[in-house]
């Protein structure tokens, strides 16, 4: 007979043994928790496979490649961008001056443009050496993650029923809502920033080639992939292209490309595709969200561009929980013996 007690310690054991995983697994925590999240966002898509009349297995496995070929298609353009126009970022690197004058009334200030220069190809060649010692096991990850998403594709209910299984019935709601919560949160951070950065890197590819920019499309690779940076986003680039316009001397390109860019590139997709999209999440503030991808980025390195919103998240979802219960003077209070008084 199961009784209340002992699924507590069950639950209890579950805890106990799942943070002595934590700790053992701790070297590939970061790609479980990527590939909890992204099965987390895929599941609608693999239900609805099986809807048409795939089996789970082949719909798990068909959503699992989708999410494969769907992230090498963020990841490996910025990395080719960068090796087929290396000239001409090294050409532009060279045509620099050797310092800059900022004058500001009667103060000035002077950047040292080469030093600068050395102190960053010294910073990337040691990044490219840790990234080929490290290929084995990245690969190994990357296997790791697809097999994970796989398995929580084929098999997503499980987690489901323990946490249910578990919680009294009484706060059923409560992992309800957390869990609508935490959907619509991972669906802001991978589908509606993906959305979002796909249609910046389209406008931007046409404005910078409109404008004559030989680097068009790398430039536009850059501004969809600043796109996932809340607040700062890819207005940097246009700040950048117009501040080298002005060390050049065209100032007049400079404005044109700060006006336009500006306009196009960092307002236009905010402006058309995350409201359309915004009614399948959860709405939480910008403020917050850059709070929580700021924080978690610092604290915990790649994952917290993740766990950082959605920890946030599920703060703010505590607080609306307990500012929704009523207070004790709305309460009706109950005798030990059931009788109601006051």
């Amino acid at each position: 007979m199961v009784t209340r007690q002992r699924r507590y310690v069950l639950a209890g054991l579950l805890v106990l043994l799942g943070s002595l995983t934590t700790v053992l697994l701790f070297s590939v925590l970061a790609t479980v928790f990527f590939a909890i999240t992204v099965a987390y966002v895929l599941f609608p898509l693999s239900a609805w496979f099986v809807d048409q009349g795939l089996p789970k297995r082949v719909a798990a496995g068909l959503t699992t490649v989708i999410a494969f070929v769907g992230g090498s298609a963020i990841l490996v353009p910025p990395v080719a961008v960068l090796y087929l126009r290396r000239r001409d970022l090294f050409r532009f690197l060279l045509e620099l001056p050797e310092t800059i004058t900022i004058a500001f009334g009667e103060m000035r200030y002077t950047v040292d443009i080469q030093s600068t220069l050395v102190g960053a190809r010294t910073v990337l060649a040691d990044v490219a050496v840790g990234l080929a010692s490290e290929t084995p096991i990245i690969a190994l990850k990357v296997v790791l993650f697809t097999i994970l998403v796989y398995a929580m594709l084929w098999r997503p209910s499980a987690p489901g029923r323990v946490v249910y299984r578990t919680i009294p019935q009484q706060y059923h709601d409560v992992v309800t809502r957390f869990h609508e919560r935490l959907r619509g949160t991972l669906y802001a951070i991978y589908v509606l920033q993906a959305a979002t950065a796909f249609g910046t890197f389209l406008v931007a590819w046409a404005v910078f080639a409109v404008l004559g920019y030989r680097g068009a499309f790398a430039l536009a690779v850059v501004a969809g992939i600043l796109q996932f940076i809340p607040v700062v986003g890819p207005s940097v680039v246009v700040l950048a292209i117009a501040a080298a316009e002005v060390v050049v001397g065209d100032v007049v390109g400079a404005v044109l490309i700060a006006v336009l860019g500006l306009v196009l590139v960092g307002f236009l997709p905010d402006a058309v595709i995350r409201p359309r999209l915004a009614r399948y999440t959860t709405g939480m503030p910008a403020s917050l969200y850059f709070v929580g991808f700021t924080g978690g980025v610092l604290s915990l390195g790649l994952v917290g561009f993740i766990a950082g919103p959605v920890l946030v998240a599920m703060l703010v979802e505590a607080a609306d929980l307990l500012a929704a219960e009523r207070g004790p003077e709305e309460q009706v209070l109950v005798d030990d013996d059931g009788g109601q008084r006051g």
